[in-house]
């Protein structure tokens, strides 16, 4: 009789929280505000109030602090808050615990604008959750790509 592994839930911040001092939202400030104001003078203005607009909104995402998520590991599929992947439209899967502070999933979809998820794991019940989604997803080498390793160290 085959065992039927049931699912491991847990709850951790949805990304690496680093307090910014003044000095950091003044520097970013300042950058904002030259590299609009070098397209607005080279003749791209729309290129100009656009960077304005996403400085904005960058410099007020990052003085919230991040809020707690809840992720679990079912038969069913990979569930983070609300929202379920079902491993139908899962392609493969990784676990990094070499990862500099934590663990982490990375979970490759077949979703265009979503090709891979990185998830934070728990030390404690990585070898449980590898259980349950080796048995339904192929494991495969992932990275955890650049622009997500470049925007954690400098604090997004």
């Amino acid at each position: 009789m085959v065992e039927e592994l049931r699912g491991v839930e847990w709850q951790a911040l949805e990304h690496r929280h680093i307090e910014k001092k003044s000095d950091w939202y003044w520097i970013a400030g300042i950058l904002v505000i030259s590299f609009s104001v070098a397209c607005i003078l080279l003749g791209n203005m729309l290129l100009g109030i656009a960077i304005v607009t996403g400085g904005a909104v960058m410099l007020i995402l990052t003085s919230r602090a991040p809020k707690t998520m809840t992720y679990s590991v079912s038969p069913r599929g990979i569930r983070i808050d609300d929202k379920l992947y079902p491993y139908t439209t899962l392609q493969g899967y990784f676990i990094d615990e070499e990862s500099d502070i934590e663990p982490i999933l990375l979970v490759r979809s077949a979703k265009l604008f979503m090709p891979l998820l990185v998830i934070p794991l728990p030390p404690q019940y990585v070898d449980e959750i590898e259980e349950v989604i080796a048995q339904r997803l192929p494991e495969e080498h992932l990275e955890e790509p650049l622009i997500h390793k470049l925007l954690e160290f400098f604090g997004f």
